[in-house]
């Protein structure tokens, strides 16, 4: 049994209703989340309608699931916007390797809490179209050319896109991209679930 003091701030942060938010968002019943985190929906309940004050790894567990940080349960309020400076992201190469390098790209939106979709900021690199690596994903994706020309495979179809072009398409397709020329090829690529 908590004091009233503590009772009284936890209640501030509002984890049951952001636990149930998160839940619903995801339309997500009680048992199917207590399968993923390995607890039982009598204990999401009470933790949901503010009778139970969760353990941290009890959060973690439901954290992992949604996939948001600790801190979304104990800040006061959500965050109107997240800012990423330039400074501040990381370049990561398509290639863990770093042998056959096809792109690089920057996470444009990684501070950004219950993210919708996925932005980020690639450069290409020149690779033969042989050597060309597709890869798919679920959901649809979104590349704006920033700068250069971009030769973009879908399901075995070439694209070819310069600065200004867009293109939307269904990232479950096998897809793959490669500049064409000497000039930088910059783009945003977005996307989502």
């Amino acid at each position: 049994m908590l004091s009233p003091t503590l009772e009284a701030e936890f209640k501030r942060y509002a984890i049951g209703e952001k636990v149930r938010r998160l839940r619903l968002k995801k339309s997500m019943g009680l048992v199917e989340l207590g399968r993923h985190t390995d607890l039982s929906p009598a204990l999401l309940s009470k933790i949901e309608r503010g009778r139970l004050v969760p353990t941290l790894p009890t959060l973690t567990r439901i954290s992992l699931v949604f996939g948001v940080g600790l801190d979304f349960f104990f800040s006061d309020q959500r965050p109107k916007a997240a800012i990423v400076r330039r400074e501040e992201r990381q370049r990561f190469d398509d290639d863990p390797d770093g042998r056959n390098v096809a792109y690089h790209f920057e996470s444009l939106d990684f501070r950004a809490l219950e993210r919708k979709l996925n932005a980020f900021y690639a450069e290409f690199e020149n690779v033969a179209p042989e050597k060309l690596r597709l890869h798919h994903h679920d959901g649809a994706e979104f590349i704006y050319v920033i700068s250069g020309t971009l030769a973009l495979t879908i399901d075995g179809e070439e694209h070819v896109l310069k600065d200004g072009d867009a293109i939307y398409f269904d990232a479950s397709e096998p897809h793959g991209y490669r500049r064409i020329g000497k000039p930088a090829c910059r783009a945003v690529t977005i996307t989502v679930p």
